[in-house]
Parts: C-alpha cells; sequence; structure tokens
C-alpha cells in the first residue's frame, strides 16, 4: 500500500511540471520538475509518504521501459553505421574518463584511489533525456546529437561494470582485470544477444497474432508494454546487462514497426499515443525523484557528514570528463573545435548516475564514503545540467520554438477552420445539421468558449438525438470539411517549408477527427443497429 501510494505521488508530481511547463514553455520540464521534486521534499504531508529510493526498482521500472522506447525510436541500420563509434565511445572513452577522473581525485589527497575510481566510474553513464533538456530551445547538430545519443544508449553497461570492478577493488584491496574484463564481455555481449533474441521471439508471435482470429487488441498492447519490464528482470536473472537487453530488444521493434503499421493501423496508432504517454509521464517522474533525491540528500548527508569535500570531487568529476571528452572528441572522433565542445559538454549525467550510486548502499563501501559519494554524484549531476545551458547558447543555434511557431500555425489552423466551413455552408443540409457541424469545425481552432461549450452541451440534452438519416448526412458534411482542410494544408506544406511539421501535425489533427467521427464510438457501442 505504501509503495502504490508513493507512486501515486510522484505520478500526480509528474503532471503538475507537465502542465506547469505548459504555461512557462521557455524552460524545460525537466528542469520544472526537478523543482517540483524539491518541493515535494518540502511538504511534509506528502514527502514523508515518498518510499525509500530503491535503485533496483527505479532502474527497472523507470529507467529501463525509457530505454527501451528510446531504442524503439531508433533504427537498427544506423546502429550498424554507427558501431565503430558506439564502441569507441561506450568502451574506450569511458575507460579514459575513468582512469583520467580516478587519478585526478586521488590527486586531491580526500579519498582514497579506489574510492575515487568508484567515483569516476558512476559518473561515466550519461543521460539523453537529460542532454535534450539541455538543449531546449537550440538546434543540436545531426551529427553530434547522433554520437551523443548513441552514447546514452549503451554506456550505462560499462559504467556498471566498471563500479563493479571498483567496488571490489575497494573491498579486497586489488583489482582483477581479467574477471573484469570476463564480466563485461559477458553482461554486454549477453545483454545483446538475450534481448536481440527475446525480441524476435515476441515480434514473430505478435505477427503471428496479427494474422490470424486470435488477434486481441488489449492484450497484444499489453505484452507489448510490459516488453521491457520482464525482459530487463529476465536478463538481470541471468547475469547479463538487462539495460543492454532492452535497448537492442527496442531496436529490433523499431524495424517490426516500420514494417506493419498498417497491418493494424489502429493498433499500432494506438500503441504510439501509450508509449508517448508513458514516456512523458515517466521522464517527468526521473526529474521528480532526482529533485526530491536531491533535497534528501542534502538534509540526511551533508549536515551530518559536516565537510564540503563533495563539493570539490564534484566539481573535479565534471571538469575532467568534460575535458577527457572534448581531447577524445578531437583526436579519435575527428570534431573541429566547436562540435568537440558540443560533444563535450552533450554528455549530461540523469537518473542513472544517482541509481549507481545508491547501489552502493548494499556494498562494502563504508557509510561514511557511501555520502560522500551520493553527495559528490548529485553535485556532478547539477553541474552538467546547469552548465551546458549557458555555454550552449553561443555554441548551437536556436532552434524554431514553439512559440515562435504558435502566431503563423495559428493562422493557418483559423484559415483551415474557414476552409471546411465554407464547404459546409454550401452544401444542403438541415438547419440543425448544419449548425451542429459547424460548431464542431469552429472548436478546430481552439478559441470557443467555455459559455459556448456549456450553451451547446444544454442544446444536446434538450433535444432529440439526429435520425439515422441526420447522422449520415453529418457524417458526410464532415467527410467533405475535413477532406477540403487536407486539401488545403497540402498546399500550405508546400509553400511553408519552415513550419512543415507543424502543418503536418495538423493534418495528423484531422486524419484523427475523421476517425472518430467515421469509426464507431463509446456512445454507440451499446445501441442497436438502427
Amino acid at each position: 500500500m505504501n509503495l502504490m501510494i508513493s507512486t501515486f505521488i510522484l505520478v500526480i508530481a509528474a503532471v503538475v511540471s507537465i502542465f506547469i511547463s505548459r504555461v512557462i514553455p521557455q524552460i524545460s520540464v525537466n528542469y520544472l520538475s526537478l523543482l517540483v521534486g524539491m518541493v515535494l521534499f518540502c511538504v511534509p504531508i506528502l514527502g514523508n509518504h515518498i518510499e525509500k529510493f530503491n535503485s533496483e526498482i527505479f532502474i527497472g521500472l523507470i529507467v529501463a521501459p525509457l530505454l527501451f522506447f528510446e531504442g524503439q525510436a531508433t533504427r537498427l541500420n544506423v546502429v550498424g553505421q554507427e558501431f565503430k563509434h558506439i564502441i569507441q565511445t561506450t568502451v574506450v572513452l569511458v575507460i579514459l574518463a575513468m582512469i583520467v577522473a580516478g587519478f585526478s581525485l586521488a590527486a586531491l589527497g580526500v579519498v582514497s584511489l579506489p574510492l575515487a575510481f568508484i567515483l569516476a566510474a558512476i559518473s561515466t553513464p550519461t543521460d539523453a533525456t537529460a542532454m535534450e533538456s539541455v538543449t531546449n530551445g537550440l538546434e543540436m547538430p545531426t551529427t553530434e546529437g547522433t554520437f551523443l545519443k548513441m552514447e546514452s544508449l549503451f554506456n550505462d553497461a560499462s559504467g556498471i561494470i566498471l563500479l563493479n570492478m571498483a567496488v571490489l577493488w575497494y573491498a579486497n584491496g586489488y583489482i582483477n582485470y581479467g574477471q573484469t574484463m570476463m564480466d563485461f564481455m559477458i553482461s554486454a555481449g549477453g545483454g545483446v544477444l538475450f534481448g536481440f533474441v527475446s525480441a524476435w521471439i515476441l515480434v514473430l508471435s505478435r505477427q503471428v497474432w496479427l494474422r490470424s482470429s486470435y488477434n486481441a487488441l488489449n492484450a497484444s498492447l499489453l505484452i507489448y508494454i510490459i516488453t521491457p519490464f520482464i525482459l530487463y528482470y529476465a536478463a538481470e536473472a541471468l547475469h547479463v546487462s538487462g539495460i543492454i537487453a532492452v535497448v537492442v530488444a527496442g531496436l529490433v521493434h523499431n524495424a517490426e514497426a516500420q514494417r506493419s503499421r498498417l497491418l493494424n493501423s489502429q493498433q499500432v496508432h494506438f500503441a504510439f499515443d501509450l508509449v508517448s504517454m508513458i514516456t512523458e509521464i515517466f521522464n517527468s517522474m526521473v526529474f521528480v525523484v532526482l529533485g526530491f533525491m536531491f533535497i534528501q540528500i542534502l538534509v540526511n548527508d551533508h549536515f551530518g557528514h559536516g565537510s564540503l569535500n563533495f563539493l570539490m570531487i564534484g566539481v573535479v568529476l565534471y571538469v575532467s570528463t568534460v575535458l577527457v571528452r572534448y581531447v577524445y572528441g578531437r583526436l579519435r572522433l575527428n570534431f573541429k573545435n566547436r562540435p568537440a565542445w558540443i560533444f563535450s559538454l552533450g554528455g549530461v549525467h540523469g537518473a542513472v548516475t544517482l541509481a549507481l550510486a545508491y547501489t552502493l548502499a548494499d556494498t562494502a563501501v563504508g557509510r561514511t564514503d557511501f555520502s560522500l559519494v551520493l553527495m559528490a554524484a548529485s553535485t556532478l549531476i547539477i553541474l552538467s545540467m546547469v552548465v551546458p545551458p549557458i555555454i550552449f547558447r553561443w555554441l548551437l543555434k536556436p532552434a524554431i520554438t514553439d512559440d515562435e511557431a504558435t502566431s503563423e500555425i495559428d493562422k493557418i489552423r483559423v484559415e483551415m477552420v474557414h476552409q471546411a466551413i465554407d464547404t459546409v455552408q454550401k452544401m444542403y443540409l438541415p438547419a440543425n445539421v448544419k449548425q451542429s457541424v459547424i460548431f464542431d469545425l469552429m472548436t478546430q481552432k481552439q478559441r470557443t468558449r467555455t459559455r459556448d461549450f456549456t450553451r451547446a452541451w444544454f442544446d444536446v440534452v434538450r433535444h432529440p438525438e439526429f435520425t439515422g438519416a441526420e447522422k449520415e448526412l453529418e457524417m458526410r458534411a464532415f467527410m467533405n470539411a475535413l477532406a477540403r482542410e487536407r486539401d488545403y494544408l497540402d498546399m500550405i506544406s508546400q509553400r511553408e517549408v519552415k513550419y512543415q511539421k507543424y502543418v503536418f501535425k495538423l493534418y495528423n489533427e484531422t486524419l484523427l477527427a475523421e476517425s472518430l467521427i467515421i469509426g464507431p464510438t463509446i456512445f454507440d457501442k451499446d445501441k442497436p443497429n438502427e
């Protein structure tokens, strides 16, 4: 019951931050979620009901599905094309960054060498979601963006393996290089194999169901949604990387969607909408949890620890990591100066870094060192999310924001609706049908008032339902009107290339509106055939 209440509060907090982001679109929803999480901790009636952080549950139930859906948004052949760069950034770069950061921390003289390498290993995973937040309103170049995305998808496993090595060094006093290499090969290779085979079996099974009379829309969607949870925990039970398994499974599912989206378009469309909702909520929850944990760590660990060493350690971790990434980008990835800085600063840390820090609670790491690691990791995450947005203002070009496009798109939307209304006005229709259709079309402009809705609602309640003939006329009026809207948008999309994606979004809205008009609705489900 406590876990359910805790989850409910976090979901509500995530929803609140999403609503706030619509009011303040200039600020990334991730930063707003951080603030909401901090406020949540400061409100005892809510914060006291949040369960103790569990890194295994957090990674398995929140991070794993996000990586699965992120992988599904990536074409498998892109991974093949970038395989060399993936190895460079997720293996070679990770090891170099850990070595430099580890020895830099040890040189400070405030932590032992094994603990320094524990801190360095925790700082290696990057977060694609956090990276998007620091580029809000800015245009990330395609090449650097691809490198950063591929890196964030696959470098978590490297960080986990290296952290395990550092913990064993901390506990035993020596490094077992052979065992570490073997663990990495088994974990990473096993994760790839398990994820690919499992996903391929699921994909083939789903394709058989889709082509048979046994396909059940809701059951198939449920299996699809729970896939990342099952694969992650099954992979971990087999002692291979669950993170890599879900990423690879997502890549396999991308190819399935590409080749079967018209086989059962209703199911695919519903799945896309469901994934979009889950991703948005889970992304926001990640940062709500981060904000909550930041304040909790400050209160519970820092003031008890009584040292500001964590600040110095966090700064050294961040600076050394950024410099290693820059040098590696120049020398090995063949970036010029500006792209190299974009790549180095784009390695933002987030949920996985904090989750890895919390895994130390169940290891041989002492309580004082554990507190120091938590505070240093928190400092690293904050720096990686605060510094890039400042510097990126000089490195990246401003993107066309939703605010800039709103004015132009509003004009297009209004003209689109006027075109549809003109079409309906020219049709021979009963007055009540014409009035109803025109009101519904006017709502597309998103300018009708609540007062207008209330008046229309009372009209629906007072007046009898349309007859069968009137319903058919209404449907045909909508079909003609919406077809006219799409013709207009098709013309505009060829003329307004700058706003093309927004115009296509309007086009999609008209298609969805028509599906509501033509398809069966919940209001007619239980009615007898006329």
